[in-house]
């Protein structure tokens, strides 16, 4: 039976398609014969107990340059959707967060993917450290004190914010390096927030695996390999995507955190391994959709529709 989804994101207008994860989501959809709305993070509003959004009818094709037509915007109340998708990016502010709120109001009745309760309280870089065993030594502090006894104690280091995304204020800082107290100075005055501090995983050379897994299950990888002058592997900074297996670990790792992905009703969710570690649990908007099919990988999107009909019909 066809389904009424409205896409919370980013402008459709911004994104690039060639990598896109919400844009291959909804043209999956609409291949489906599904109903597809459109709408931004500020067109949504919460009064009386109803959420609302201003949304616009959205159709969706493969066309570089040409790839959507959105109608004419309607208030659309959205406890008469069937699914939400909740897909903007972060960063995950106070912004974020009272999205997840006003969500909350119309979950479970109306499905949003991933559930809003859970993504507000799953953080990518501090739900990850529910699994210490399974990460690199990890540190999340503001105290300079405690960042100097980490570095003196493990040398190579990676500094980032906390709710930073796609590679945003990474800092690979070498034992040598004299510039971490210049650094720490200016996140201070960049971030209300602490930071995260981990161990250098000399691996990220050889690749920083994005792994997806539905409803728990994992679905398909895909290598990121660090261009020869960066030590991110994102790959809108330069970083070269490659086909992949997983690895023994990399299914250990899997195995470990389906229950608790599954117990969190997070439908599609995106691990990053380094090595035999995992570095992060991406449950806001997970990306490697695309990458991971066009390298021969499952069609993760007919996956996810699959998860998400079935979860609709249930109900």
């Amino acid at each position: 039976m066809p389904l009424r989804i409205a896409v919370q994101m980013d402008h459709v207008a911004t994104v690039s398609i060639a990598g896109d994860t919400t844009f291959a989501l909804s043209l999956e959809a609409q291949r489906r014969g599904h109903e597809l709305f459109h709408y931004t993070p500020d067109r949504l509003s919460l009064r009386d107990g109803k959420v609302s959004a201003w949304a616009e009818p959205m159709q969706v094709r493969d066309v570089k340059g040409d790839h959507f037509t959105l109608g004419e915007q309607q208030r659309l109340d959205l406890a008469e959707v069937d699914v939400v998708l909740l897909r903007q990016d972060p960063p995950f502010d106070m912004n974020y967060i009272t999205t997840t709120h006003m969500l909350e109001r119309i979950h479970p009745k109306t499905l949003v993917v991933n559930d809003p309760a859970w993504v507000r309280n799953s953080p990518e870089k501090i739900f990850v450290t529910e699994f210490p065993d399974l990460m690199p030594e990890t540190l999340i502090t503001k105290d300079p004190r405690e960042v100097a006894a980490f570095r003196k104690e493990f040398g190579d280091i990676i500094v980032k914010p906390l709710y930073g995304n796609g590679g945003a204020g990474i800092f690979h800082l070498a034992e040598a390096d004299r510039n971490l107290a210049s650094l720490l100075e200016m996140f201070g005055q960049m971030f209300r927030e602490p930071y995260i501090v981990q161990r250098y995983l000399k691996d990220v050379r050889k690749g920083d695996k994005r792994i997806i897994l539905i409803d728990g299950e994992p679905v398909g990888a895909i290598n990121r390999v660090p261009s020869e002058t960066d030590s991110r592997s994102n790959m809108h900074v330069g970083g070269r995507a490659e086909a992949t297996e997983l690895t023994e670990r990399e299914r250990e790792i899997c195995a470990r955190i389906g229950p608790s992905l599954r117990e969190r009703g997070f439908v599609l969710v995106g691990i990053d391994v380094i090595g035999d570690y995992m570095t992060e649990i991406n449950v806001t908007s997970p990306t490697g959709v695309r990458e991971v099919k066009k390298f021969g990988g499952a069609d993760i999107a007919a996956l996810f529709w699959d998860a998400v009909e079935g979860k609709v019909g249930a109900r």
